[in-house]
């Protein structure tokens, strides 16, 4: 399958061939591997949460993954804590959505593929009005890719924090219609919230990773559903400070 170029210009072709494309599992479930031994994430979970993720996983229930964002490293850092936690399972059917700018060289581009990437255009990029269809779109195949058995990993902060890495920064509201639209597709997905934490000198190795509760009831508006995501993740970031 050709991959075709990851330009705004280019949205309808890209989308359609990320609603198609699938990273092959045992290349996926070796890099993530090599990433645990590298990166060493310390991961925590609250009373039970750990349980109930691993009930979640072996039921095959949806997941939509929400993580805030401190560095560029931070993709890593999740992949290394998805091996050594029970997310372990869903390597190789999970989307994860990333800027477009990360498609653009080659290598790179090769390596985003393989841990599922959809791209994303941004409007702090293109301008908000260029990429409203663009964003629509890629909302659809989310919620499609999720229908389709995927599970999916968002940075609804949409940026690097470089000013307070212990407070989420505002969560854009993309997350809570994805999961509107997935649910409209026969999907209910779980909420899964991660804290990062590379302690007070932002070291990317053997970062404090917690992932909270699983949160299964989500409300019926977008607005509301990411209100209760920034809420959430908020609480796993502290989790993860805290355990640090």
């Amino acid at each position: 399958m050709d991959r075709p170029a990851v330009i705004l210009e280019n949205n309808v072709t890209v989308y359609d061939f990320y609603l198609r494309h699938q990273q092959n599992r045992q290349v996926a479930r070796l890099a993530y591997a090599t990433l645990a031994r590298r990166f060493r994430p310390r991961v925590s979970y609250p009373d039970g949460a750990r349980e109930e993720l691993r009930r979640l996983v072996y039921d095959n229930t949806r997941l939509l993954i929400a993580v805030n964002h401190l560095t560029e490293n931070d993709p890593y850092t999740l992949a290394a804590a998805a091996w050594a936690s029970p997310l372990r399972p869903v390597i190789g059917r999970t989307r994860v959505l990333a800027k477009d700018e990360l498609f653009q060289e080659p290598k790179q581009r090769k390596r985003i593929d393989m841990m599922g990437g959809i791209p994303v255009f941004r409007g702090k990029n293109h301008g908000m009005r260029a990429v409203s269809a663009a964003g629509s779109r890629m909302m659809d195949v989310s919620a499609e890719r999720m229908k389709r058995g995927d599970d999916l990993a968002v940075f609804p902060e949409g940026t690097c924090n470089l000013e307070d890495p212990t407070t989420v920064q505002h969560v854009g509201s993309g997350i809570g219609h994805i999961a509107l639209r997935a649910r409209k597709l026969g999907v209910e997905p779980v909420l899964i919230c991660i804290g990062l934490s590379y302690g007070p000198t932002t070291k990317v190795k053997q970062a404090s990773v917690y992932i909270d509760t699983p949160i299964t009831e989500l409300p019926e508006k977008p607005i509301d559903i990411t209100r209760v995501v920034a809420q959430g993740m908020q609480k796993a970031l502290d989790g993860a400070v805290a355990a640090y």
